[in-house]
């Protein structure tokens, strides 16, 4: 079975950083995207960085500060952040699509709390 499990969330003052971990276990074919989100209090679950289609893309709100990359040889996806805000404060989840044999799966981890406070 597929499964991703998250890592390295937590406190942290404005202006700060944290690495967030996705380590991903079993086989998915046909990966299309991989991503995180977060979710606020109160709001709707945000995109805030994809790989899609080898590429790069990121909300407006997290330009500049947030880095997603993805390590294969080690089958895990990483979310850098850098430049905290207590906007930033949400729980976070990686996330991946993928497409293979005409069906759609969407995988997801457990969530993980990064607070941006003083």
């Amino acid at each position: 079975q597929v499964q991703l499990v998250q890592s390295g969330g937590g406190l942290v003052q404005p202006g700060g950083s944290l690495r967030l971990s996705c380590a991903i276990s079993g086989s998915i074919f046909g990966i299309y995207a991989t991503d995180w989100y977060r979710q606020a209090p109160g709001k709707q679950r945000e995109l805030v960085a994809t790989i899609t289609g080898g590429n790069t893309n990121y909300a407006d709100s997290v330009k500049g500060r947030f880095t997603i990359s993805r390590d294969n040889a080690k089958n895990t996806v990483h979310l850098q952040m850098n430049s905290l805000k207590p906007e930033d404060t949400a729980v976070y989840y990686c996330n991946v699509y993928s497409l293979y044999g005409g069906r759609v799966n969407d995988y997801w981890g457990q969530g993980t709390q990064v607070t941006v406070s003083s």
